[in-house]
């Protein structure tokens, strides 16, 4: 079967070009099309994941059966509009997402990189945990260009989403180069997008992680243990900080 032929844009005829007059006078223009595949382009180039390639601020789901629910997840989605309007002369460059796994984070963050490619800018996705592990495969000789790359691309990135921020065992290396990126970031006023599960003691308080079989509740790992506290200190700098409410799972909210 022969493969399908390409639309053709009804008011360029595929030139990218626009005929206008103006005062008697003709002259082309771009015509939006162009900017509308320009668009398509940054998309496939920023690696998000299939899961969340069609994550938007417009689909995110906000609950209509809980109030607690529905208004912290609705002043979040306000907020990341407001970041995405104002962008890039907004007080701070970047956000940060805190809360439970399964409270829509990685949706509103992929949301707002979608949308702040749609209005022109560039921008790639990490998870966390690859990113580590494919900068500590660059130490290695016979790695590939592509991890001898991923420091350089998540140094500068126009726009970098770095999802699950913490989620790798706490090394000197991990804090070391997860403290090397966020400051190099924040002195270049690099925009960055992140999300993160691991509670902050400013932000969300102590969290319990289990109680012990003698009755002594021992906390969760919070951001600047992770991560350490000169790392946190930048992020802060640099973002501006969503707290995601305590509500059921988001993906089991989708599937229904």
């Amino acid at each position: 079967m022969a493969p399908a032929a390409e639309s053709t844009c009804a008011k360029c005829g595929g030139s990218g070009w626009v005929i206008q007059e103006r005062d008697g006078i003709s002259g082309a223009s771009r015509c939006d099309c162009r900017d509308a595949e320009r668009a398509r382009q940054s998309e496939r180039n920023a690696r998000i994941p299939p899961l969340y390639q069609n994550a938007s601020l417009d689909n995110f789901l906000v609950p209509s059966d809980n109030p607690v629910a529905r208004t912290g997840l609705g002043t979040a989605l306000l907020t990341v509009r407001a970041f995405v309007r104002e962008f890039p002369t907004g007080d701070k460059p970047g956000l940060l997402f805190i809360g439970d796994t399964g409270t829509g984070k990685t949706h509103l963050a992929v949301a707002a990189l979608r949308a702040l490619i749609a209005k022109g800018h560039e921008g790639v996705f990490f998870d966390y945990q690859t990113l580590l592990d494919r900068i500590r495969a660059s130490f290695d000789k016979v790695s590939g260009a592509s991890d001898r790359e991923a420091y350089s691309t998540a140094l500068e990135a126009p726009i970098l989403l770095l999802d699950d921020l913490g989620a790798h065992r706490a090394t000197d290396f991990t804090e070391d180069t997860v403290t090397a990126i966020l400051t190099h970031r924040c002195n270049f006023k690099k925009p960055l997008i992140a999300t993160t599960n691991l509670p902050d003691q400013d932000v969300t308080g102590r969290a319990i992680e289990y109680i012990t079989p003698g009755g002594t509740p021992v906390g969760k790992k919070t951001l600047s243990e992770v991560i350490g506290m000169r790392a946190r200190s930048r992020l802060f700098e640099m973002c501006k900080v969503i707290r995601m409410p305590a509500v059921e799972d988001y993906r089991m909210r989708k599937s229904r």
